[in-house]
């Protein structure tokens, strides 16, 4: 095809497509899904190789949220059964990020449900950040917290986090049908204070929730204009007891597209396989790292993954590898100009985005995942290795993560 050959050559020189080419790769039929993954394939390729980046997600604090995101389990007026608490201690945290390192995971996502942290919420949040970093110096550190005040992205940075995470979920024309509790602008002014802050900026989508292919579009280029390090695209769970509980509007070969779209319209971008993959990609998910070069590992805040030995054994079948702690993950010229960003320490690098969490979920921030704080087994520091070292000592992180759910029990129990 024609369009596919020019979105290859604007791939490689980082040029952006047009509106109308955007709209072409979404309106491809089921037939050509395997040419138009193989186009944008050579696109990721040529920016990131065969690596994927994994992340791990720790929910700080679950449920309970005076947002009202229709997603979002969360939400005010949620009627969804799952598991709610309030902030984990600092070990608890550092317990559970030590099951993501230990099956592999270079970033470690702390996410908490709200509108936004208090300063008291932020010096929480930076003990748990020393606790992780003590055990795991190497590991990447993204914030997921809501709505920031002035002066908290800058005391999260020096608290350690390299990254922060926050959503546009869906276009600006259509967010006011999402949610009503805060504005799409409020959504943009937080990754521009992330950014100020010398922080990786991580903004992505959530589709399936009703939108147009106009809508889908507008938000890609929303973000390619606002220019985060890390793109997440997430896959809406119709979650029972939220308001889009009935949208199932997402077919396999639909969801390959839009990944497609966003590789496409952000070539050197980390593009993140979020929420939602495994009920609506279903069998094609190994297709899918042909189009993202980084996924979560095993469960998400309030619904749960695929098990994280299955992650692995998907990389490692499709041809791909895992990135080691030693890789940056970004090209040269976003690592530096973000190095840059940071005042030139060069303590970002490797920073290649954020938390990516999942747009069926969340309060402020928009993720959605593993409903418990999973209690980690010890040691074992993975080295860069290849997948299949690693899969016999391997703990099962979504048998892990389900601790609790259900019961009285709190996370850790």
């Amino acid at each position: 095809m024609d369009l596919l050959n020019t979105l290859v050559d604007k791939g490689l020189r980082r040029e952006s497509p047009t509106r109308e080419e955007a709209l072409a790769v979404l309106a491809t039929s089921d037939d050509d899904v395997l040419d138009v993954v193989a186009a944008a394939g050579k696109v990721r390729r040529h920016w990131f190789g065969r690596r994927v980046k994994l992340n791990y997600l720790v929910n700080l604090k679950s449920g309970l949220c005076p947002e009202d995101c229709s997603y979002c389990s969360q939400r005010l007026g949620s009627t969804s059964e799952i598991l709610k608490y309030t902030w984990l201690k600092p070990d608890q945290a550092a317990a559970a990020a030590t099951a993501g390192v230990a099956g592999g995971a270079k970033r470690v996502c702390l996410v908490a449900s709200g509108r936004g942290p208090t300063d008291r919420d932020v010096d929480r949040v930076s003990k748990t950040i020393a606790a992780i970093k003590d055990q795991h110096q190497d590991v990447e550190i993204c914030a997921c917290l809501g709505l920031l005040s002035e002066g908290q992205a800058e005391r999260l940075r020096d608290a350690g986090a390299n990254a922060y995470n926050h959503n546009l979920n869906t276009s600006e024309a259509t967010y006011g049908d999402i949610t009503t509790t805060h504005t799409y602008a409020d959504r943009v002014s937080t990754v521009q204070q992330a950014q100020a802050a010398g922080m990786s900026a991580c903004s992505g989508l959530i589709a399936g929730m009703g939108e147009s292919d106009e809508d889908l579009v507008d938000v890609v280029f929303s973000l390619r204009e606002l220019d985060p390090d890390s793109v997440p695209v997430n896959f809406l769970i119709p979650i029972e007891g939220t308001p889009l509980s009935g949208d199932w509007n997402l077919t396999p070969q639909r969801c390959l597209r839009i990944l497609a779209m966003v590789r496409f319209v952000c070539p050197d971008v980390e593009v993140r396989l979020a929420g939602g993959r495994e009920i609506h990609l279903r069998t094609l998910q190994p297709l899918a790292l042909n189009l993202a070069n980084s996924i979560f590992l095993g469960d998400y805040l309030t619904t749960e993954g695929q098990a994280g030995k299955d992650d692995l054994a998907m990389i490692a079948d499709a041809g791909f590898e895992v990135e080691g702690t030693d890789t940056t993950t970004l090209p040269e010229h976003r690592a530096d100009a973000l190095a840059a960003a940071a005042g030139g320490c060069g303590s970002h690098t490797g920073a290649a985005g954020g938390c990516g969490s999942h747009g069926a979920e969340g309060g402020g921030c928009g993720p959605c995942g593993g409903d418990t704080a999973p209690e980690a087994e010890a040691g074992a520091e993975p080295q860069p290795a290849a997948v299949a070292a690693r899969e016999d000592s391997h703990a099962d992180l979504v048998a892990v993560r389900r601790r609790g759910v259900g019961t009285d029990l709190p996370p850790n129990a």
